[in-house]
Formats: structure tokens, sequence, C-alpha cells
């Protein structure tokens, strides 16, 4: 320690010059060369460090520039897409309201045409019952005219005898005669 007190009080303490040479005592030294070697290297290394600054702060603000464009154009491409999407959705809307509506009207068709199918059924149904009414009624009414003939006949032939036939025959050959005569 006693080296490097001394070695500070003797920079005070310097020869004349006249003489030159080198020092060896390295503590001492060293606080100079320390200084020519800042000083040179800021007379001669402020220029490249100014440009090795300079070159990074371009880069910097280059790399700004380009990251505010591209966020431009990220915002305008978010919103090309938003309005898309609100295209997308108004469509979708519109599709969902028609489809509603459209499913409005073929549920009140299918009704309407199932109301009139059970309608032209109702008919069918009535046509029918009254055509098998009718059938029903017409065979009735042959048997008991087929039943009435027979009866009749069979009692014409009990009570009908030649003379009763024979005069029965020509009442009804006169009458066809007369029915001829109005006709001519």
């Amino acid at each position: 320690m006693k080296n490097v007190t001394d070695s500070f009080v003797s920079l005070g303490h310097w020869p004349f010059a006249g003489s030159f040479g080198f020092n060896t005592d390295i503590l001492a030294t060293n606080p100079i060369n320390l200084s020519v070697v800042i000083g040179v290297l800021i007379f001669f290394g402020r220029g490249v460090l100014s440009d090795l600054l300079d070159n990074r702060k371009q880069r910097i603000l280059n790399t700004i520039r380009n990251s505010e464009e591209l966020q431009g154009g990220a915002v305008e491409q978010l919103e090309k897409a938003r309005a898309r999407l609100r295209k997308v959705e108004l469509e979708a809307e519109q599709f969902r309201v028609n489809g509603y509506s459209e499913i409005e009207r073929e549920k009140w068709n299918l009704i309407n045409s199932t109301y009139k199918t059970l309608e032209q059924l109702e008919n069918y149904k009535n046509e029918t019952i009254q055509f098998e009414q009718q059938r029903a009624i017409n065979q009735v009414r042959q048997r008991v005219f087929q039943q009435a003939l027979q009866g009749a006949l069979g009692t014409l032939n009990s009570s009908l005898n030649k003379e009763l036939h024979l005069r029965t025959i020509s009442a009804n050959i006169g009458m066809l005669g007369a029915m001829k005569e109005i006709t001519d």
C-alpha cells in the first residue's frame, strides 16, 4: 500500500525534462496510460462510435416505421374482416328470418293442403255412403218388387182361370189399340 501512496505523492515530484526513459513503476504509469488511451479512443473512436450509434438508431427507427406500417395494414385488414363479418352476420340473419318465414309459409300451406284433403275425403266418404245407401235401397226395392211380383203372380195364377185370363188379355189389347189411335 505504501507503494501506491508513494506513486501518487511522486506524481507531483517529477524530474525536469531532459532525460527520456521508461518508467517501470506500473502503478505510477497506469493512470497516465489509461488517460492517454481513453483520450485516443475518444478522439479517434468518437466518429466510429457515433456512426455505430447512428446506424443502430436508423435500424431502430426503420424497425419502428415498418412495425407501424405493418400495424396500419393489420388494422386495415382487421377493419375489412370486421366489415365482412358484419355483412355475413346480416346475411345469416336474413337467411334465418327468411328461413323462419319460409317455414311458417310452408307450415300454413301444409295445413291448408291437409284441410282441403280432409274436406275432399269427407266429401268422398259422404258420396260413398250415399251411393251405398242408394244401392242398398235399390236392392231392397228390387227384392220387395220381386217378392211382390211373385206374390201377385202366385195370387193371379191361383185365382186366374182361362176365361179371366182371356178377358184380361182382350182388355189390354183394347187399351193398346186405343193408345195407338191417340198417337196416330
